[in-house]
């Protein structure tokens, strides 16, 4: 069983950045990837970026790319998301998930609120 808790979330003004961080706790914790999505109201979920555990390797979604860079601290079992720039649309509840396969997300935070306000 893994736990992952998000934490960084909060208001902030256009054009402002966040930092996201995503602790997992499990006795032993070598995932495959880890990945940040997130939902808005009345949307669904959206994937954002996700990062390989052992080697680093990362992909964004096209509506992030450039502004938000997903990094993780392996010593700290701890994923990062850094969101500059921020723009109201950014606004929704950010989760952080972790894979072991690759083919789905098996474990999920419960989110933590970015509001961006113009």
């Amino acid at each position: 069983q893994v736990q992952l808790v998000e934490s960084g979330g909060g208001l902030v003004q256009a054009g402002g950045s966040l930092r996201l961080s995503c602790a997992a706790s499990a006795r032993t914790f070598g995932p495959y990837a880890m990945g940040w999505f997130r939902q808005a109201p009345g949307k669904e979920r959206e994937f954002l970026a996700a990062i390989t555990w052992s080697g680093g390797s990362t992909a964004y979604a096209d509506s992030v790319k450039g502004r938000f860079t997903i990094s993780r601290d392996s010593a700290k079992n701890t994923v990062y998301l850094q969101m500059n720039n921020l723009k109201p649309e950014d606004t929704a509840l950010y989760f952080c998930a972790v894979t072991y396969t690759g083919e789905e997300f098996d474990y999920w935070g419960q989110g933590t609120q970015v509001t961006v306000s113009s």
